[in-house]
């Protein structure tokens, strides 16, 4: 049992599997008589006082404030090495998934505009089919184990680390409300200590841990969402050391199994908990869910598709080696899965007077991604070549 287990979670696909479990459970307490304990378990107050500093907020908000702020670090860990040493260190390799983030942030966020223009409450979940969940779509592609070619991994990794990072930029943008100078001042002033510490050459992660907490509460308190520290953080610590070592891989390779099983999946079950029972047939095709399903399983791959393909006829970059279109295309479908970072958007979106959209809006993010999962993997699983061990078998057998 202990080896099952081992080799469960050593494979790529466990995170996906272990989202949808987390997925699946929080739609049935949602939608059971467990209702109100799982309600309850989520508006728990949660309180942090030294002195005059208080933090005070209930436990989803200390999921998506907290645990999610560590999640993005493991973004800006990723985003980092991948511009300075992997996939998008040079212009060659970056500009395809460049061209294919920013078609499906664009287009993705056109077409749910295109059913809510009017509405001024639900216009601003425009952002929410504009974001791809790595380890989802990963997961997923993982399932077709060794018939998926490396550059078509490499090419939806560095695809999704752009369009996170692109996510990261819209929720500083549009999406920090109510700013406290002073509060800025001190996020400045930790930057500011993060940087020197980058620039003296300190490899101990420590300095950076006592800063990078100083930052994360001054960001909670400015208005600015606490999560882009966790990037900031990840930018100040460096990759290399002087004696050839890597604090930033160090700490990305511990951060990615908290990460993968236990952070994004206790974000999952706190925030994917729809309660269908006030849904009537009309709700399910209201603007909000079919703006974000259509965004996501229409507009993300027509977005890339659309810019990657005028990207390569203008010469502006080229498809992988060894790959054409008809790979790339059910790879695009598979970029529709939205699921972590277009909830994390959501909550963002929809609040105050506009948070009874939330509801629609998680429903509209569940069918979005799980159709662009199932399409994306069955067509992926049609265009590539067989298994050697799959095609062996099938001689065997006829023989």
């Amino acid at each position: 049992m202990e080896r099952a287990i081992k080799n469960f979670l050593s494979q790529e696909s466990a995170g996906g599997i272990l989202l949808m479990i987390a997925v699946a459970l929080a739609m049935i307490m949602a939608n059971s008589p467990l209702a109100g304990m799982y309600q309850g378990f989520l508006d728990t107050e949660m309180q942090v006082r030294v002195g005059s500093l208080d933090i005070d907020k209930t436990l989803i908000h200390w999921i998506n404030d907290g645990l999610m702020a560590l999640f993005f670090m493991l973004i800006g860990l990723e985003v980092k090495r991948e511009l300075l040493e992997g996939a998008l260190s040079s212009a060659a390799q970056a500009s395809l998934p460049t061209f294919a983030a920013i078609g499906g942030m664009v287009m993705p966020a056109a077409i749910y505009l295109m059913f809510n223009y009017s509405d001024p409450l639900t216009q601003s979940g425009w952002a929410i089919p504009a974001a791809t969940d790595i380890a989802f779509a990963l997961g997923v592609m993982a399932l077709l184990g060794s018939r998926v070619p490396v550059s078509l991994k490499v090419f939806l990794l560095a695809l999704a680390i752009i369009d996170d990072l692109g996510v990261v930029v819209i929720i500083a943008m549009f999406y920090s409300t109510d700013l406290s100078t002073i509060s800025l001042i001190v996020a400045a002033v930790a930057i500011l200590g993060l940087v020197g510490l980058n620039r003296k050459g300190v490899t101990a992660l420590g300095p950076y841990g006592v800063l990078g907490m100083i930052l994360w509460i001054a960001v909670l308190k400015s208005g600015v969402h606490a999560t882009l520290a966790g990037v900031i953080i990840a930018f100040c610590i460096p990759l290399r050391a002087k004696d050839g070592s890597s604090p930033s891989e160090s700490l990305e390779h511990s951060l990615h199994p908290w990460s993968t099983f236990i952070i994004l999946p206790i974000f999952a079950f706190a925030n994917a908990g729809v309660d269908l029972s006030p849904m009537s047939f009309s709700d399910l095709l209201s603007p909000v869910p079919v703006g974000i399903a259509l965004g996501l399983l229409v507009g993300k791959p027509l977005g890339i598709l659309v810019f990657s393909y005028i990207a390569v006829k203008l010469k502006l970059a080229v498809l992988p080696e060894g790959m054409g279109w008809k790979h790339i295309a059910p790879v695009t479908v598979m970029c529709g899965i939205g699921f972590t970072m277009s909830m994390f958007i959501s909550s963002l979106a929809f609040v105050g007077d506009a948070a009874a959209y939330g509801d629609l809006a998680r429903l509209g993010i569940l069918v979005g991604s799980l159709s662009s999962a199932l399409i994306g993997y069955f067509w992926l699983s049609k265009v590539l070549p067989e298994a050697a061990d799959s095609k062996e078998t099938k001689q065997g057998e006829l023989a």
